[in-house]
Order: C-alpha cells, then sequence, then structure tokens
C-alpha cells in the first residue's frame, strides 16, 4: 500500500506525490520532473497529440474521452511542433501523465494561477466521468484537459502546463466551525489593518473586491483582437498590447456614501484584486471556490489552488492579495468596493510539504503579490 490505514484524511504533499510517482501511480513515458511537483499539487503537461472538438462534452459513465473524440472531433493536430489554439475554439488534449490510483486516493484539478489570468478557460477530464475537474477514488487511466481560450489565442506544444492536479486522502472536508477555529488560530483572512475576519464563515471564508487600488491603478481589463501569446514564454510582452488599465478615475462614485463601482462589461475580462490579504500555513491547502450564484451574475477566479507557504508571513512574503479573474455574464454588472466576489475554503494536509510555496527564490511567481498579471507580461 502507498499509505497505511493511520494516515490522517487529507491533501498529499509534494513528498508524498513524489512517492506516487517513484511507485508508479502516476506514469508518464516522458520523466516527471521536480519542478512539475508543488507543495500540494502537480503540474499536468499537454501531450503529443490534440482534437478540434465542435462543443465541450464529458463521456458519462459507460464511455471513454476517446470513444467521444472518434464521435465528436473535427480534426487531429500534433503538438510536437508548437500550434495555435484559437480564441473562442475548444480542443481536447491528451496529457503526458497518467494515474493508477489506489482506492482511497482522488484527484482534484484546476487551472494554473498564470492559464486563468490569460482567460484560458481549462477543465480536467477522464475515462467515464460524469464531472470535469474531479477524478474519482481508484481511477485507472490516461487523463485529457479541455482547453478553450476565451480572449487571447495562444501558443501551446508538448511540455507546456496548463492545469494542476492536487491529491487527496479520504474524506478532508472541513466544517464551518472547523472553519472558523482556523481562522482565529492562524489569521488566514485578515484586513488591511491585519485584523483577523471572522464574522462571516460559510461554505469557506469571503472574499471582496478592492476597488480603491494603488497609485491610482485598479485593474485590468482585457484587449480583443490582441496579438499571440506563446504559453511557455514569461515576461516577454508588454501589458499595454493587451490590456486596458482600470483606474480610479474611470469608477463610479455613489453620492449617498462614496462608494466606488465598477461596471463589469458583458463578455470582457477583468483581472481585480481582493481587499483581504491571505495567508496559507504549512498544514492547510486552499482552493477559491470559482462561482457563486447568490453574489453575482459573474465568475470569479478560474485558478482555485492556493497551496501551503503562500502569503505565510514567516516566508518573509509581505502582505500577499488574491488576485481575482473576472468574467461577466449576458449582461452588465455593477460591483461596490468590499462586495464579495469568492470564498476561499481551507482544507488539511496529510502531512507538510518539505517545501513551502515562495520557500525557493523563483519557482513561485505570486508569492507577496498584490494586483498583479500572468508571468507572461511586462508591466
Amino acid at each position: 500500500m502507498f499509505v497505511n490505514e493511520s494516515t490522517k484524511d487529507g491533501i498529499l504533499p509534494s513528498q508524498l506525490i513524489q512517492k506516487l510517482i517513484d511507485n508508479n501511480i502516476i506514469f508518464s513515458n516522458e520523466k516527471i520532473s521536480s519542478d512539475s511537483i508543488q507543495p500540494a499539487s502537480l503540474d499536468l503537461r499537454l501531450g503529443f497529440k490534440g482534437w478540434r472538438v465542435p462543443a465541450s462534452f464529458l463521456p458519462g459513465k459507460n464511455s471513454s474521452v476517446e470513444d467521444k473524440l472518434k464521435e465528436f472531433a473535427m480534426h487531429e493536430f500534433s503538438l510536437s511542433d508548437g500550434i495555435v489554439l484559437e480564441c473562442g475554439c475548444v480542443y481536447i488534449v491528451k496529457l503526458l501523465e497518467g494515474l493508477k490510483l489506489p482506492k482511497n486516493i482522488s484527484g482534484l484539478a484546476n487551472p494554473k494561477s498564470s492559464t486563468g489570468r490569460l482567460d484560458v478557460f481549462t477543465r480536467l477530464i477522464v475515462d467515464n466521468s460524469q464531472e470535469f475537474e474531479t477524478i474519482p477514488e481508484g481511477y485507472s487511466g490516461p487523463m485529457y484537459i479541455e482547453i478553450s481560450p476565451r480572449t487571447f489565442s495562444i501558443v501551446v506544444r508538448t511540455g507546456t502546463r496548463l492545469n494542476q492536479l492536487r491529491f487527496g486522502l479520504g474524506n478532508f472536508s472541513i466544517s464551518d466551525h472547523k472553519m472558523k477555529e482556523l481562522q482565529m488560530k492562524f489569521g488566514l483572512v485578515r484586513n488591511n489593518e491585519q485584523n483577523i475576519l471572522s464574522d462571516k464563515v460559510e461554505n469557506g471564508l469571503p472574499l471582496s473586491v478592492d476597488l480603491t487600488g494603488f497609485d491610482g491603478l485598479v485593474g485590468y481589463k482585457a484587449k480583443k483582437h490582441s496579438m499571440l501569446i506563446d504559453c511557455d514564454k514569461p515576461k516577454n510582452y508588454k501589458a499595454d498590447f493587451f490590456w486596458e488599465k482600470i483606474k480610479s478615475s474611470d469608477l463610479i462614485t455613489s453620492n449617498s456614501n462614496s462608494t466606488r463601482s465598477l461596471v463589469l462589461s458583458p463578455d470582457a475580462f477583468y483581472i481585480l484584486a481582493s481587499k483581504e490579504f491571505v495567508s496559507v500555513p504549512a498544514n492547510l491547502a486552499a482552493e477559491m471556490r470559482p462561482y457563486d450564484t447568490r453574489v453575482g451574475e459573474f465568475r470569479a477566479h478560474y485558478a482555485g489552488f492556493f497551496d501551503p507557504g503562500f502569503g505565510l508571513s514567516e516566508l518573509k512574503a509581505g502582505k500577499t492579495k488574491a488576485v481575482l479573474e473576472i468574467r461577466s455574464h449576458d449582461v452588465p454588472f455593477l460591483i461596490e468596493d468590499g462586495q464579495t466576489i469568492c470564498r476561499l475554503v481551507f482544507e488539511p494536509m496529510v502531512a507538510d510539504p518539505k517545501e513551502l510555496y515562495g520557500q525557493t527564490d523563483g519557482k513561485n511567481n505570486y508569492q507577496s503579490q498584490g494586483l498583479k498579471l500572468s508571468k507572461h507580461f511586462i508591466t
């Protein structure tokens, strides 16, 4: 057995992910390098072939992804020399990694932060699945990623990393009562004065949008019809060619209470920051839940994983905000400064990871972040 019966339920840390690889539970014909392993997740790599499909799909409990592709794929393509994935189209790519999970280990996938900040919509699919992004306990087989660029057309190739996979042992959900205890103990979410916020704990800790900004800059709105972005080229593009700056002067100010507001245009994509600061201790992992119909007609935050060590003061990280990736739906929608946008859910680790997020210089792009675009841009 990979883990013994005394091991507690929770998210697997980096050293146990390495054991999964060493024991061929995570397998690949291409060597999985150590830099693919994050403190509480594994970066997944695009494989050698993909398919253009007319629409998103799930295989269902009686079909494999290959079965559906034989029926629905428009054409097949190679990623070996790089390929352009066009904005507004849907693609399926087989990943280099496959799984032979034990019966007590499951998986949950999310886009990487840089993927979400490019407005590239990705979802993991596996054989016989009826849900995106989830891998049932004991799954054995290949993995695929659905890719749909929403704003920018992108260049990818074999080995490009667009999403990440977290592994869970047993039942590791945390009750609201326990979440409040953790919040009071660790100060997971704090305001600008570094006070612990504890008044609202319901299915996670709420995060709100900051429209006060810094030096007049509140956020960014993506420009339409921009140039291609190569996902494997960090610090390669001037931000002004791809993004409009949202300044304090662009906001609506209420006559009654001076509250600042921003109107989200339908189908526009925005990068904003949370009002709160987030820190994730070594014994916890966090996930931003992407959409809650109770808080507005928009989707908030593609990239959901916050690894142990994120924003942790012990690592000399400055105050670290959550960056919010927001896309409005069919109608213009007004958001106000301090409005709840999404919720942060914390989960226990099976063990502390040997290396925390931000502990190695240059490995983690978003430690001590405020308002920040993806790693591809020069601001």
